[in-house]
């Protein structure tokens, strides 16, 4: 089981496991320690401990920081201050779309560090040669977002407060609007965002997904089953399930046979407004002779033979009156 020690490189950063190497180390002090970035400076934070199983191989700690080494990481200060604006000097003369936020070099002077921000992919090949050809080393261009952003520069909360990620958040929580909508907030976008324009941290403080959970969806239910009960008495006593028939809007009515009573005006008719005129069956057909014509059409037979001779007559009477 190996010795480690908790390091940290910046204030408010992740913490990350080094094998203290038999160095006897305390909280607090300065150490020297090869990165995934190169040589760097960083502080113990937690002191030594065994760990079981590591999930990866650990890197030792090179030595305690010396003066020499705290010496040369002042010197760095100001190289960063050179670095940062030869690169927005450049960035203004391409005309690039991005955001220098800030720049690091490493204890040995191997690498630079370029922290930007922007909205989308930004080339920036031409920049890092512009760099490279300055300051004759390893030159790293690193695109950051918006939290990571605010957590660099720092600055102050509505509340007044400077901002959590930078006092004492090492690393970004999701966030969603239902931490509000549990805590009964006031659905504000200005409200409820922070300096980089996302959802705060501090929504998270007060919410307890386990139990705000469980009473909301406990209610939730039971309306749902009262709703279902109102709405299966009103069903039940609905005409329609009594076995009423109903009749549809615009539907026209029907006869005892199920025909429709009518028949539809043709658009040609005069008068013509739409719906149905009534059908006239052939049991209640009667003449249409106009009123003081002297003959009065006879009875109509049921059937079609009636229907016939009824026709045939009515052929005759007209040739009778055109002589």
């Amino acid at each position: 089981m190996p010795d480690v020690v908790g390091i940290r490189f910046k204030s408010c950063g992740k913490i990350y496991d080094f094998e203290a190497d038999g160095l006897e180390l305390r909280k607090g002090d300065a150490v020297v320690v090869e990165s995934e970035l190169g040589l760097s400076i960083g502080n113990v934070v937690i002191e030594r401990h065994l760990i079981e199983s590591p999930s990866k191989e650990l890197k030792k700690v090179l030595r305690k920081a010396e003066e020499e080494d705290l010496r040369q990481k002042t010197d760095n200060e100001a190289l960063e201050a050179d670095a940062r604006a030869y690169c927005l000097e450049r960035i203004m003369a391409r005309g690039l779309p991005m955001k220098l936020i800030c720049t690091e070099v490493t204890l040995d002077r191997k690498r630079i560090i370029f922290y930007f921000a922007a909205e989308g992919r930004i080339d920036f090949r031409e920049l890092v040669k512009d760099l490279a050809a300055k300051f004759k080393t390893r030159i790293e261009m690193r695109q950051i977002g918006v939290r990571d952003e605010a957590k660099m520069l720092g600055g102050l909360g509505i509340c007044g407060r400077e901002l959590c990620c930078k006092k004492f958040l090492t690393t970004f929580e999701p966030i969603s609007i239902k931490m509000a909508k549990s805590q009964e907030l006031v659905l504000n976008a200005n409200k409820l965002s922070g300096v980089c324009g996302r959802l705060m941290c501090c929504l998270s403080y007060e919410y307890n997904e386990g139990e705000d959970e469980a009473p909301r969806r406990r209610e939730t239910e039971a309306a749902v089953d009262a709703d279902e009960e109102v709405l299966a008495d009103v069903v039940e006593n609905t005409p329609a399930s009594a076995g009423e028939e109903r009749t549809g809007v615009g539907e026209a009515p029907r006869d005892n046979t199920g025909l429709l009573e009518g028949r539809p005006f043709r658009s040609d008719s005069p008068g013509h407004k739409g719906g149905y005129a009534p059908r006239q069956r052939t049991s209640e057909v009667r003449s249409e002779k106009p009123e003081g014509s002297g003959d009065a059409a006879p009875p109509v037979q049921e059937g079609a033979e009636g229907e016939k001779k009824f026709h045939k007559r009515r052929r005759r009477h007209r040739r009778r009156h055109r002589r």
